[in-house]
């Protein structure tokens, strides 16, 4: 379970999932890079309470969705770390609305920074990687299987990340890389404020999970470093699901 000493990327780290994600593996000793895109000021407080456990924090800005700022961020990561363990593909966006009201503009802009997003930042990462195990880990969501109201593009988005992880996964397998998507429920952070029906989404979920209580951004980062640790060795292109048993119920 030793991680310490090890080097992560996380995108979209500043807030919500991502944050915890840092967080948690800071806490096991891994030094982070902290990618952001809007709010420094929150990418700054991350980075003081990662250092808080003794170990080092980067910080970049860079666009997940443009291959050039992928480019950056891993020549700073070269630069800094020398070396990359760990990339959690995490940043989010998209365009919620009717999957009829949609333009190539929206889907566009919404598959390249939720799915397109993930190849780029591999392909540059294996560069990194080379020679040592690596683990890549993408954040999901349980839209990718289920319809869900204004989620069309997202959806399928997410449902091309969990392809492209498959597909990733074996071809990484043999350089000892493990490529895996952690799904995450209904989770209360920043994001669920852009859905018009955010009050009505956290009280029927939290209803109907079997658990009793919604998913948290640390329920998922514990099972994103799980996957980090040697004993998630021999989990290869899976999809595991964190949500309490939501998804399990008709």
């Amino acid at each position: 379970m030793n991680l310490k000493g090890k080097y992560a990327l996380v995108t979209g780290a500043s807030r919500g999932i991502g944050r915890a994600i840092a967080l948690r593996l800071a806490a096991e000793g891994v030094h982070v890079a902290i990618n952001y895109f809007r709010n420094k000021r929150t990418a700054q407080e991350t980075a003081r309470e990662i250092e808080a456990h003794g170990v080092r924090a980067l910080i970049i800005r860079g666009n997940v969705a443009d291959e050039g700022h992928i480019a950056c961020i891993f020549e700073k990561i070269a630069m800094e770390f020398g070396r990359l363990d760990i990339l959690v593909s995490n940043a989010a966006s998209g365009v919620l609305k009717p999957a009829l009201e949609l333009t190539e503009r929206h889907w566009q802009w919404t598959m390249n920074i939720n799915a397109s997003a993930l190849m780029h930042l591999t392909q540059q990462a294996v560069r990194l990687m080379t020679g040592r195990r690596g683990t890549i880990v993408a954040v999901s969501s349980l839209g990718a299987i289920r319809a869900i109201p204004n989620y069309a593009a997202v959806g399928a988005s997410k449902a091309a990340l969990e392809s492209l992880v498959r597909h990733l996964a074996v071809e990484l397998a043999p350089k000892k890389i493990n490529v895996n998507v952690v799904s995450a429920g209904v989770v209360d952070t920043d994001a669920l404020k852009h859905f018009p029906n955010r009050d009505t989404l956290l009280a029927h979920s939290r209803q109907r999970t079997p658990a009793g209580r919604l998913t948290t951004p640390e329920d998922v980062a514990n099972v994103v470093y799980f996957l980090c640790t040697s004993l998630a060795e021999m989990i290869h292109g899976q999809t595991i699901i964190v949500d309490g048993g939501y998804s399990i119920l008709a």
